[in-house]
């Protein structure tokens, strides 16, 4: 029997694993492609070829691939190329990268071959018009429009579509559904009168069908007029792509960034390349794409998170089956997108650390992984931040990486003045009400009474963070988690934050039996109930998590706020990302503290970052904005930076400490970490990890120990933090790692203790 065998990557935590190909049944499939495997007694799976093999293996018992999915590669050669580094750097299998690659309904699974089909994608059709048999010229045409003089709607559907069509030669144009106004029963009186023909074909990018030309990148609008500032700018970013692979454009909020990336965008669409666009969360995403569309069209392509398994299989093979000159808008998992010709990729707010992964594994940075994907295709990338993360920062000045600065608000705008309200001084002057400075409640006030508008920022949703008894102090915890569960308000309900466990607020409490159960500290949802109290014709809106669950809620808070029939908008970090509203005059932090105190040797960073950031919404146009900070600590020196707008003073004060305490971007990090039920069980392994480990690396690994919060779904935690200085390889350090933790899970007592490496933590 002729056999051909061939490594196949399969959607689980494995690496490749070897099946044969009986080249008198199916042909050898090319590396990419898609195959049917089974797996044990029954399962079947749909896995990718990962490479061809010279020789049979020394393994017994090779199974035959099923069948072969598709005539051409799912997985072009340079996504397989970033698979593998991927899987090398970050610690993972191979298959664990294509889970997180490969949509979900492209890599179906079942125990029945019928569960498979039924599970896999198939593309939808959609009805596509285009003028019937009694319209073949002009004349006829406005025959038919004579006719339907009476049949209003019909006369509607009409003109409708001849528009849609255009008018240079519209009887060679077919128009898609879901691009025509009219309802379905008026287009169907259409086709019965033959005014109109109907046929069904497989649904293809935003309305393009395939009769139509859509060799030519369209636009609505001409390119945006920049300032002396901004064309600067881009003409330093043009002349540093010359030499360098990425170049950093660090703008202050309200320059202007995004004018440039438009520009530049429509550089690499002419040369019929694409461009990834990358941003941190789907809520930068909304305003955006509003924006984008105008200048590109149809070549514009989102891809998030809201996106259903079927949406983002359609998107997958969109762009596999296309034609390059896209322009793909996307969080971190756009990177996999099977792009035909990347020319330049943008990494908007390139410091946001939702650009990492943290559950489940890959644990890839979606910003480093787009580097490398921009080095294999040979693409340019584009680093866009007011606060650049520090080892950003660090590259740039070191000459790694290209930097460009834009100092200045687009169109005149100011940065607005930043005010520091001393909560404790305030306290004991009487000068607090509830969780309000006075000083913030009057410009508050005034800001309303200009008719302009307000964001208030609270890292916090929810009503309260706990629930205390004023008699026995008593908290509510959660039973799965060591963590004290958030009160919300409007469902009466207490959360965890972590598991997602619910249960209804006890009306006493549940240790000593008072009913003197108070919430204590507050969040979004709290400051929404006080405002509305406080200002009782304001018309307030609440954007965080629990108000933003579908995307629907969101674009309609953030259309409401946008269109100025909201006043004061309340949200957490969502209401910092990139937003452009012209009528915001005022935005206030009310809790700084929250963000300097954080136990982590980014904290600095970060509260520096978000201040910057959630500031930037004041102020945008030519009226100037302002910025209240309420805080305990305003003598601290991230305080005093960020009045003084100084992130130059913030990295030189924050390298130093970096340096002295052997952080990023001077060492790199692996945190270890390891889970089991079992508290005793785990806390052996991680002596035995330390036992192993120790005499190898020394100081350079610190731990055990229980992190603040030691328990998660019921899983005990410890972890380790291993330092790699950066004159060492990293590389080996890695693989050294890697054997010590397959060491651990051979032995037979520690067979089911997650040991979880995560380069690069965040």
């Amino acid at each position: 029997m002729p056999l051909v065998y061939i490594d196949i990557v399969l959607p689980l935590a494995l690496h490749p694993l070897t099946f044969a190909v009986n080249t008198e049944n199916l042909p050898v499939p090319s590396p990419g492609m898609q195959v049917i495997v089974r797996l044990g007694p029954r399962k079947l799976y749909a896995g990718i070829v990962w490479r061809i093999l010279d020789n049979r293996p020394d393994l017994k018992n090779i199974r035959e691939i099923e069948s072969i999915v598709g005539k051409t590669p799912i997985v072009p050669e340079y996504q397989m190329k970033l698979w593998a580094w991927i899987a090398e750097y970050y610690m993972c299998t191979i298959g664990e990268v294509m889970k997180a690659a490969i949509p979900t309904r492209l890599k179906p699974d079942g125990f029945t071959r019928e569960a498979l089909d039924a599970a896999a994608y198939t593309p939808r059709s959609i009805p596509v018009y285009t003028f019937g048999p009694a319209i073949d010229s002009l004349q006829k045409l406005h025959e038919a429009f004579e006719s339907l003089h009476r049949a209003t709607k019909q006369h509607a559907a009409m003109i409708d579509f001849v528009e849609r069509a255009g008018m240079d030669d519209p009887f060679r144009k077919a128009v898609p559904r879901n691009r025509l106004a009219s309802e379905a029963i008026i287009l169907h009186k259409l086709v019965e009168k033959k005014f109109l023909a109907v046929y069904t074909e497989e649904n293809l990018p935003d309305g393009i069908v395939t009769v139509a030309d859509t060799t030519e990148t369209k636009s609505n609008a001409s390119l945006p007029d920049l300032s002396p500032a901004q064309r600067q700018a881009l003409t330093q970013i043009s002349t540093q792509f010359e030499t360098k692979e990425v170049v950093l454009l660090q703008g202050v909020t309200g320059s202007g960034k995004t004018e440039i990336y438009i520009t530049l965008i429509a550089q690499v669409l002419f040369k019929g390349q694409d461009v990834l666009y990358l941003v941190p969360e789907i809520a930068l995403t909304a305003q955006l794409i509003a924006r984008l569309r105008r200048y590109f069209d149809e070549r514009v392509m989102v891809y998030h998170s809201r996106f259903n398994d079927r949406q983002r299989a359609e998107c997958y093979e969109k762009l596999r089956l296309g034609e390059s000159g896209r322009l793909v808008v996307g969080v971190r998992s756009a990177l996999f997108l099977p792009l035909k010709k990347l020319g330049l990729t943008i990494i908007d707010e390139e410091h946001e650390n939702s650009f990492k992964q943290t559950e489940p594994p890959p644990r890839y940075h979606a910003r480093d992984c787009a580097l490398v994907l921009s080095k294999l295709c040979g693409a340019k990338t584009l680093l866009g931040s007011a606060t650049p993360s520090l080892e950003t920062y660090s590259n740039a000045q070191s000459g790694k990486y290209g930097w460009v600065t834009l100092s200045e608000r687009y169109g005149g705008a100011v940065l607005p003045q930043i005010t520091v309200v001393d909560m404790l001084r305030a306290t004991r002057r009487g000068e607090r009400i509830s969780h309000f400075s006075r000083a913030l409640l009057d410009k508050i006030d005034n800001t309303l009474n200009e008719n302009r508008q307000v964001i208030l920022f609270q890292n916090r949703r929810g009503f309260s963070p706990f629930v205390e008894c004023g008699s026995c102090g008593w908290t509510a915890g959660c039973p799965h988690c060591n963590v004290t569960l958030t009160y919300h308000k409007a469902a009466h309900s207490l959360r965890c934050h972590y598991c997602g466990y619910t249960t209804s607020m006890p009306s006493r409490c549940p240790a000593c039996g008072h009913d003197d159960l108070q919430p204590k500290g507050f969040g979004t949802e709290k400051i929404e109930e006080e405002l509305q109290n406080l200002f009782p014709q304001a018309r307030i809106a609440r954007l965080d998590s629990d108000t933003s669950r579908s995307a629907g809620g969101y674009r309609r808070i953030v259309d409401e706020f946008s269109a100025g029939r909201t006043d004061i908008l309340v949200g957490t970090q969502l209401v910092t990302k990139g937003f452009d509203f012209e009528r915001v005059a005022l935005v206030g932090i009310l809790n700084a503290d929250n963000l300097l105190n954080y136990p982590d040797f980014r904290a600095a960073e970060r509260a520096f970052q978000l201040i910057m950031q959630v500031a930037g919404r004041a102020g945008r146009r030519t009226e100037p904005g302002e910025v209240v900070i309420q805080t305990s600590q305003s003598d601290h020196p991230i305080i005093a930076q960020s009045v003084a707008a100084d992130y130059n003073a913030m990295a030189r004060a924050q390298l130093a400490e970096r340096q002295a305490f052997l952080y990023p971007p001077y060492y790199r990090l692996i945190s270890i970490t390891l889970r089991h039920r079992d508290k005793a069980l785990l806390w052996r392994a991680a002596g035995e990890l330390s036992r192993i480990a120790r005499p190898v690396f020394g100081r350079r690994l610190l731990g055990p120990d229980a992190p603040p919060i030691d328990r998660i779904r019921e899983e005990h935690i410890v972890t380790f933090l291993l330092k790699i200085e950066r004159e060492q390889s990293f590389a080996r350090a890695r693989r050294i790692l890697a054997d010590m933790i397959a060491q651990i899970n051979a032995q037979p007592e520690f067979r089911y203790v997650a040991i979880l490496p995560d380069v690069d933590p965040q």
